[in-house]
């Protein structure tokens, strides 16, 4: 690929938006700024931690940004023009950034907003696409190289690429790898965009499938589940929100977390767990000091 100069402003906090970062910078282009989320208190002892994004960026010496809000925020509005010139810049780029970036600043630079979603787009807009591919057992995905607009996912598709997931997958994994796959597809495909030589392509409305934030209950693997679809469960939803069952414990009901599994000849084992308001054990551990236990799926 021909270097260039093209000059960027990349939205992006959470880790799996470094490697994209870092591709850029690498291959050439002018990050003008680095638009993250504001430090936040992390841990027991709630010391104030950056964003991943933001730590990179500023070891690569980029200029940081972290409004509290992006829509509605003159200041911040006329920071990007007076002091970013971001009506100068070539194009923005989105990659895990976790606010809505309101239409005044994505349709600033000269050849808008493009955002790397982990599915092939209509299919899974919203955002959990990554968990409820493996939650339904899919096995063939994509990435999706879009072009912001004032909808949820809902903007032109610039480029996508299939991706096979492995049946044995776990979120963390698929989700590493599909934003890999994003970013090797964003730098194949910007330099005939900035040219011009993409036409952006309208997705089928009609077709579109929306996700949900997965809570707590979500989690719960049923007496009435299938060994698949309990092992969809725990690989689409761990760490968070987390997955578990019930047991009986002094009389009482307590949640049992399912940290691992394996599934072999249609049957599910549990590899690790977590008893409430215990440490993480092999599920052979837990079951030395709970002999009586007993779980069936269907």
């Amino acid at each position: 690929m021909q270097k260039t100069k093209a000059k960027i402003i990349f939205f992006g906090s959470f880790e799996f938006a470094v490697p994209t970062l870092e591709a850029l910078v690498l291959a050439d282009y002018d990050i003008v700024a680095v638009v993250a989320n504001p430090d936040k208190p992390a841990g027991r002892k709630k010391v104030l931690t950056p964003p991943p994004v933001k730590v990179v960026a500023q070891k690569l010496g980029l200029q940081v940004l972290q409004p509290e809000k992006l829509k509605g925020n003159k200041e911040f509005l006329d920071s990007l023009n007076t002091k970013y010139l971001i009506q100068n810049t070539d194009l923005g780029i989105v990659v895990g950034y976790g606010k809505i970036i309101p239409p005044e600043i994505f349709n600033l630079p000269k050849h808008g907003t493009l955002v790397i979603h982990p599915s092939l787009l209509p299919k899974y807009r919203g955002p959990s696409p990554v968990q409820s591919a493996i939650l339904n057992g899919d096995v063939d995905t994509g990435v999706t190289i879009m072009k912001v607009d004032e909808e949820m996912d809902h903007g032109d598709i610039i480029a996508a690429a299939d991706y096979r997931l492995s049946r044995d997958a776990s979120y963390e994994e698929a989700h590493g790898a599909l934003f890999n796959r994003g970013t090797d597809l964003l730098l194949k495909i910007l330099p005939d965009y900035l040219a011009g030589e993409i036409k952006p392509k309208q997705q089928d409305h009609s077709k579109a499938t929306n996700t949900h934030k997965f809570i707590t209950e979500d989690g719960e693997i049923k007496p009435t589940d299938t060994a698949e679809q309990a092992y969809n469960k725990i690989r689409a939803l761990n760490p968070e929100p987390g997955t578990y069952i019930w047991f009986d414990r002094d009389n009482k009901k307590r949640r049992l977390k399912i940290l691992e599994a394996e599934l072999g000849g249609g049957k599910l084992e549990f590899k690790k767990v977590q008893p409430e308001g215990g440490r993480p054990m092999s599920f052979k551990d837990f079951l030395t000091g709970h002999p009586n236990f007993t779980f069936r799926l269907l």
